[in-house]
Formats: C-alpha cells, structure tokens, sequence
C-alpha cells in the first residue's frame, strides 16, 4: 500500500456486544474497499478476522483483528474487537489507539452489556462516534425501536442519518436523508446499489427524520441555529460542515443501519468515515514524559517530528513469531531501521514494517504519524510500551491495567512437562498480558489467572495448539491457616531412640500462647543454667518450624503463636541436632492439640458493579457466601457494592455473577485479612485433610 499523509488517514475501531455484527461489517470494508476479493463469512468459517480456531468453533472474536483498505484517496485502518467480557482489555486497548469508533449494535438485540461498557469506554476516551445498526435483515429487527431504546442507554445525541427500505428479510437498502436519495443494493452481496427517488411510502417518514437531522445539526453550532432561523432550513454544504464540527465535539452522534451479511449499507459508512470523521491531524498532539529532564512534552501528528509510538496489541504467530501492532503518534518510521523502547531502556531492531490485513501481513514502506503498523520478532518489547527515537526519547501514560477476576490451578496431564509449561506461558503472555500466572509455594501449585472462565480456558486449549502442552485446570487450595485460641505450659517434647550404637536424645520443654493477628511465629529462648546446650537451641527452633510449615491439624501453615524454650535435658553422647529438632517437633505437635486449635481463612475485598435492578440480588448473594456487606454507593448508571467475603466461597464468583445479572454485573477482589472458620466447616475441612491422607 502506498504511502498517505497524516490528513488522509482514519483509525476507525469496532466495538459492540458479543454477536452484534461487528466482524461481519469489518468483512464488508474489506471487501467493499478492494482488500480481499471474497466477502468473508463467520458463518460458513471464511473470516478474514476471526483466524484463530478458538474464533472458528466459537464463531465469535476472542482477539482483535486488523485490515487497512483505501477509500476515497483515503486509508482506512479497521480494528476489529472482541465483544465478550473475557476479552475486553483487548478491545479497551485498541480504542486508546483510534480516532473514530463505529458502536455496531444488533437491531434485532438492541443495547446490550458490552454495548453500554464499549460506549463508557469511548466516552472515557473522547473518541468522536457513530452507531451501525446492524442485522436489519433478521426476524425481528425494528429500527425505530432500537434507535429509542440506543437514545435511552447510550445518548439522546444520537440521530439517524438514513432509514431503512423494507424490513426484516424485505430490506433491501436506505433513505441517504443528507442527498434525499434512495440507495438500492442488488441481492448478490456483491456490495452493487443503485441511487434512485425515494419511496413513495416513505416520502413523509424522510421528510420527518431529515427536518430532525437538520434541527440536530443547526443545534450544534450557533451560527448555523441563526440561518436555519433565518430561512427555515440549511444548505448541503452547511450540513457537511455543520456535521463535521458537531461530530468533533461530540454534540451529535449519527446512525446508520445495514446488513453486513448481505453487504448493504457498509459503502455509505465508509463515505461518512472520509468526509466527517476526524484525521489524526485533527486529534493533536499527544502528551508523554521526556526522558532527557522529566518533564512533559507534547508530540505533534508531524511526519517530521521526532519518532514516537505505542504498542496497543501483540500477536504471536506460529510462523512469523511475535507481531507488536503500534499507532505512530509523530515523525517517521522507515523499514531496516530501529527504535529505543522508552518503557524497558532497550533498544530495538527491524528489518520490515507490516500492515496486518486480516490474516495475512503485507510489507510497506514509510510510516507516518497517524498510522497504525506492525514489526515482527521485537526482542523486549510488549503490549503498553512506548517506542521512540534514541535522540529524542518520549514515555506515554502504560495502557491501564485489568486485574483478573478468576484463578485456576494449573497441573501438566504428562509427567516430565513442567519446563515445557513455563515456556508455553511465557509465550502466552507475550501475546496476551491479561493472563496472570503466579507460583503458590506452600500448595506447589501453579495459578493462572484471567478475565473469566471463558478466557483461561482458551489459553489453555492455545497452549496445547500452539505448544503442545497439555493441562487441566482445577480450582486453586484455598490457603487456610492453622492457629490457637488456648495457652498450654510445660508441655515435653521428647525424643529417645537406641539403635545399638551411638544413640539419639533430646528433650525440651516449652510454653505454647496465641500471638496477635498477623504476628506469625515468634520463638523465645527462655533456658537458663545450661540445661539444653546452647548450640541445640536453634535445633529445637528448627524443628518446631519445620512442624510449623506442615500443619499439625489439617496441613496448612501454623501462625499467630508464640513458643518458649524454657527447660529440657541433653545427653552428652546421644544429644545432635537432629534429636533436638524431633524433641522440638514432637513438643509442638502436642503443645498445639492442646491450646483449643483453629483453622483461619483469607477473607477478600470485594467490590461489585451491578444494574439497580439486580442489586438486592447481588447483596443477598453476598450474605449467603458469609459475607458482610459494607456499603453501596452509586456509580455511573449502577451501583457499587463493597462487601467482605471469605476467599472459598468466591472462587467460582465470575461465572455466578454474570449468571446472576446476565452478564451486566462485573466485579474486582483484593485480600483483607484472615478470620477464623466457622466451627461447622472448621471439622469438615480437617475431616477432608484426614481422608487425602488416608488416600495417600
């Protein structure tokens, strides 16, 4: 593809519910604009976006996907997003990197979940927007009725600038209320239309919509109210113009309808893309920190700047290895060339520039600011770093973080596979930074961490494609702690045994008493007269933390306890580290049994995000998972529910609370502190503990 200047390019990202269509359209452009020769389809698995089998089963976008098409004299670089919960960091990602965002939602569904969070995130951004109404041809698609119910959930700025010719499985095409013509697309999905008069059955419905067009318009800008005052109306040129500022400030949101399936309606998005939605050039300039003195800088979208970008988005492909997909905030990037990635003090090396066309990658030449590209097998780099020239260094605000909202344990189904593991993950999360994977030493347990059940579960089906390691995934041990509520004195521990030759003998003597909450173990060495040899005392400490670490009533670690050492005996032949360390260990275990054990369990923060509709079902939830409801506050067009509950129970709480609030309710956890077991489940999990170990 040739090379365009800054004005002559659009970073457009589609963004909607899961189902909505939004793949769909993005096969449209591409076809529409000469990028592939063949209209994809999800359905019949010939997408050009969704290309991972994980997509293809599903037939739903788990990644971004990426295609860059001429229009007009205009490069249009589309990003595809993923509408499912699970995959949302990635579509919130790609939205920091456009300059437009077309809301594609289903006329037949209307506004949904990820309709309402991609419309927030928009909104966060600033990015100016147009809603697609897509699916027109389906049973039960209304226009009129999705267009109020969009109004109702997104924004009363949005006005239509076409209605629809037919309905459900008659439509066929669109009223342009901007030239009063009628568009009329052949059946073939070839994308072929024909402009015509409007329907005599819709003249007075177009008549009606184009006055609102016009009123939205001339109520945008203050000179254009005065005109359309003055003469009753407004030229099509002031229209254009009027369209493009209030698009720019956000004052006016058009919609347009189509279906993508059948390729009708996708020419007249691309148009309205060209001539009314903003360049680069128009967004300004970008503020980061200078690396040379700290302070800020702006970087203007300048050909002729100084070198700077962000990578949004990582691919690792099986063939070309890992692809950094960055938008190009100033200067120039040429191939054979390099840059220093500000975040890491690294620098980097390339031999081409990419452009990722849905599948496949093309080579370019120069790259501008403004432009979206992509580099193959970058050493160090990764998603969320900023890449500048070594002479001119430049650091961008990191891409937000998303904390995981789930955890599973993982364990290889091979023996011998450990060391194949870690490198699958490695891999993993070069491509995917959402993924959390953690050790838990006291469990041997390795933790992957995600987005939601959905979203582990295909990491794992990738790390047996693509690696060919294969695992299961099982709920993580919840790290319980034993303790006391007892004080217990002068308990002996005593170890003795006669082999025939040199003997083993040890005996000490210790108090056991509760510790504050949180103080761990502490040891105090209370001999006096040298009744344990001193060089034996740190053995009798050994002993007890090694008791300590494995559990003494159920297998978890013992905190909160304060031992002394007060008295004991020794041998001067038979006495060694070893006896000392069994006296301390058998001492503890029977001081312990003793002081009225407990079990502690780790208690989370837990805050909610819910619909006013499911509140008192999320609240009564919480109080059935013992938990305690701290207080609920408003926020945006829900309500916020802080709230503590014990870790075990919310182990399975992502797919509870998307069944409970029908995916609209979403929710971060955070540990508090520990709090002792409730006397019923103290006894079932000891009695769980004694039956694995009868296993064993």
């Amino acid at each position: 593809m040739k090379r365009f200047e800054v004005r002559d390019i659009r970073n457009v990202v589609l963004v909607g519910h899961q189902g909505c269509g939004k793949t769909s359209l993005a096969e449209a452009i591409f076809f529409d604009a000469g990028g592939t020769n063949r209209l994809g389809s999800v359905s019949s698995e010939s997408s050009n976006f969704d290309t991972e089998p994980e997509e293809i089963k599903r037939k739903s976008s788990t990644c971004a996907g990426f295609a860059s098409v001429e229009w007009k004299k205009t490069k249009i670089n589309v990003i595809d997003t993923p509408g499912d919960s699970n995959f949302f960091t990635d579509t919130r990602n790609c939205i920091t990197a456009a300059d437009a965002a077309v809301i594609v939602v289903s006329a037949v569904d209307g506004v949904q979940v990820q309709t309402e969070r991609g419309w927030g995130l928009t909104s966060d951004q600033g990015t100016p927007r147009l809603v697609f109404f897509s699916k027109m041809d389906r049973e039960r698609a209304d226009f009129e009725q999705v267009l109020k119910a969009s109004r109702g959930a997104l924004s009363e700025k949005i006005v239509p600038l076409q209605i629809p010719i037919g309905k459900e499985d008659s439509f066929k095409g669109v009223v342009d209320l901007l030239s009063g013509k009628a568009l009329v697309w052949t059946a073939d999905g070839s994308g072929a239309h024909q402009t015509t008069d409007v329907p005599a059955d819709l003249a007075g419905p177009a008549k009606a919509a184009r006055e609102a067009l016009v009123d939205a318009v001339a109520a945008s800008d203050d000179a254009l109210t005065e005109k359309y005052l003055e003469n009753g109306d407004l030229t099509a040129d002031e229209i254009v113009t009027g369209l493009r500022k209030a698009i720019a400030a956000g004052t006016f949101i058009p919609a347009l309808c189509g279906s993508a399936t059948r390729n009708v309606g996708s020419q007249p998005l691309l148009d309205l893309l060209v001539s009314s939605y903003p360049s680069p050039a128009d967004r300004g300039p970008r503020t980061g920190k200078s690396l040379t003195d700290d302070s800020e800088e702006t970087r203007a979208p300048d050909p002729e700047a100084p070198f700077s970008a962000q990578v949004f988005k990582t691919v690792v492909d099986q063939f070309t290895g890992k692809i950094s997909v960055f938008r190009i905030w100033s200067g120039t990037l040429k191939p054979d060339s390099g840059f220093l990635n500000t975040t890491r003090d690294s620098k980097e090396r390339f031999n081409q520039l990419l452009l990722v066309q849905g599948k496949k990658q093309e080579s370019i030449g120069d790259a501008v600011a403004g432009d979206i590209v992509a580099v193959a097998k970058l050493k160090e780099t990764a998603t969320g770093d900023s890449l500048a020239d070594e002479k001119a260094p430049i650091l961008y605000e990191p891409l937000p973080p998303s904390p995981p909202v789930i955890t599973f344990a993982l364990r290889s189904k091979s023996k011998g596979d450990e060391d194949k593991i870690g490198m699958a993950l490695a891999r993993i999360l070069e491509e995917d930074p959402t993924i959390v994977v953690t050790r838990d030493a006291e469990a041997k347990e390795v933790l992957i961490s995600g987005m939601g059940q959905l979203h582990v579960e295909i990491t794992v089906d990738k790390m047996k494609r693509k690696f060919g390691v294969d695992v299961e995934l099982n709920a993580p041990k919840v790290p319980y702690r034993e303790t006391i509520k007892g004080r217990t004195m002068n308990v002996e521990g005593k170890h003795k045994k006669q082999t025939g030759g040199r003997g083993q003998f040890g005996v000490c003597y210790i108090n056991l008493e509760p510790g504050p909450r949180g103080s761990g173990f502490v040891f105090e060495d209370g001999i006096v007269g040298g009744s344990i040899p001193r060089q034996f005392i740190p053995s009798v400490e050994k002993g007890i933390r090694s008791a300590l670490s494995r559990g003494i009533i159920a297998g978890y670690l013992v905190v909160d306890i304060k031992v002394t050492l007060f008295d004991g005996k020794y041998h001067d032949v038979d006495s060694s580290d070893m006896s000392f360390q069994m006296a301390g260990s058998k001492g503890i275990k029977a001081a312990f049994k003793q002081s009225k054990p407990t079990l502690l369990e780790p208690i989370w923060n837990l805050e909610v995000q819910t619909p006013d509709d499911k509140m008192g079902d999320v609240i009564g939830d919480i109080n059935s998972k013992r938990g305690r409801v701290l207080g609920v506050e408003a926020k945006g067009k829900g309500q916020s529910i802080k709230a503590l509950v014990p870790m075990a129970e919310l182990l399975r709480y992502e797919t509870e609370l998307r069944s409970m609030t029908g995916g609209r309710g979403a929710f971060s956890t955070s540990f508090s502190h520990y709090d002792e077991v409730p006397s019923h489940l103290h006894e079932k999990i000891i009695a769980d503990f004694k039956d694995a170990e009868d296993d064993d």
